[in-house]
This record gives C-alpha cells, structure tokens and sequence, in this order.
C-alpha cells in the first residue's frame, strides 16, 4: 500500500526543491522529479526529523551505543548537485564511501545499476541498511567498513562517490575506476572545499573538473594535509 506524506511535508519538499536544489543549477528534470518523490525525512534520525528539508547538514551520531562523533547528512543541494554532475546511467556500478544516512545511496541506486556503500560506523551502517530496506532499495548493499583502506585493485566501478570532505584525492580509489569512469569528492581546507570531478579517460589518464566551491565535514579515516611549523 502507498502511503502519501501530509500536505505539510509536500510544500516543504516542494521549497526544498525551489528554493535550495533549483537555483544551485540543478535543473535536471528527472533529478528534481526524483527528488519529488524520494522520502528524504524517512532517512533523517528522528531527533531531527524536522530538519530534513531545510539547507544544513543533519546530525547522524548520538543515536546508538557506539556511534562515531561528528557524522552528518549532508545538505539537499550539495547531494542534488553531486548527483546531477555524475550522470549515473542505468547500467553503471557506484562505490560510495560513507553511507551516513542512506540517503544518497537510495539516489544513487534510483539511478544506476547497483551500489556499494561504505559506512565506518558500525551503527550508522546498520540503521542505513535497515532504513533502505524499508523504502524498498533494493540494489545497495551496505558493508561496515573503513573506505580509507585500499580496494582490491583493478578497475570495478564506473562511479565512486565520497560523501564528505577530503584533504586530497585519495590516489588507490583512481584505480578502481573503469575506463570513462567518474570520481566525485569534495577536496581541500575550510574556509573553502572545491567539489572535485575526476573522469578517467585511459589507463594512465585521468580529466580533473572543480566546477562549483562548497564545504562538508570530513570523512574519517582519510589523512589530512600535513601541518608545516615553524
């Protein structure tokens, strides 16, 4: 049975849309209908329910015994717009690395072929797989496991998708591109993080793109830039 969000919700997804996705330049139809009708408040932790549609970062730890300080949902805009500049195909195989919610996951899956997605944190990784599961994703599978350890090697995915900040373009992931594979990563320092396109384009080449400037937090695990003093 389908169940319909309150006509509240509705004309706070449809502000969400309007108001913080659209004008971010994401005009890709079929993201904002995708957006349209993808629950986002159903992956939101129910502490901060109200939150899911506003233009912040949501708060993901203090939910369970265990939980990792400092894990966060990332801001409407920043998933849309990463998902617009991907242009996931149907056929295609996405590594995400830091599951969080689930969220972007569940856009990812809506759109490619399978997704694996990695979660440091063994609670938030169970909550997104149980989460996804309700909402009838059916093609990601969840794994507890430490993205800043290198994959086996050899090509495996046509997109990998870091859902935080880096200090710099972890180099092992590169390597688990396919040919015309894209890399999406948010890379530098605050006061400003540029969001970070890698395509590879052979073997041995890879197209880098930095087209729009954001901040996120950091995806933990991963080494940040060595401190000079003196």
């Amino acid at each position: 049975m389908t169940t319909h969000a309150p006509a509240s919700l509705e004309r706070l997804r449809f502000n969400m849309i309007e108001q913080q996705i659209r004008p971010w330049d994401v005009l890709d139809l079929d993201i904002l209908d995708q957006l349209a009708v993808m629950r986002r408040e159903d992956y939101v932790p129910e502490a901060h329910r109200a939150l899911a549609f506003f233009d912040m970062e949501i708060p993901l730890d203090g939910s369970g015994v265990g939980s990792l300080p400092g894990q966060t949902m990332l801001s409407p805009r920043v998933e849309a717009r990463t998902l617009q500049d991907l242009h996931v195909q149907k056929h295609e195989s996405v590594l995400e690395i830091g599951t969080g919610s689930g969220f972007m996951a569940a856009l990812l899956a809506y759109r490619a072929a399978s997704v694996l997605s990695l979660e440091i944190d063994p609670t938030l990784a169970a909550r997104a797989a149980q989460t996804l599961a309700r909402n009838g994703v059916t093609n990601v599978e969840v794994r507890n496991a430490d993205g800043a350890t290198p994959l086996p090697s050899g090509p495996s995915f046509d997109v990998i998708v870091l859902s935080g900040s880096v200090a710099r373009i972890p180099q092992n992931l590169l390597g688990s591109l396919k040919i015309g594979g894209r890399l999406a990563a948010i890379v530098g320092d605050e006061p400003m993080m540029r969001a970070t396109f890698v395509t590879r384009v052979s073997e041995s080449k890879w197209d880098t793109l930095q087209p729009w400037d954001t901040v996120a937090p950091r995806l933990l695990g991963f080494p940040e830039t060595p401190r000079f003093n003196f």
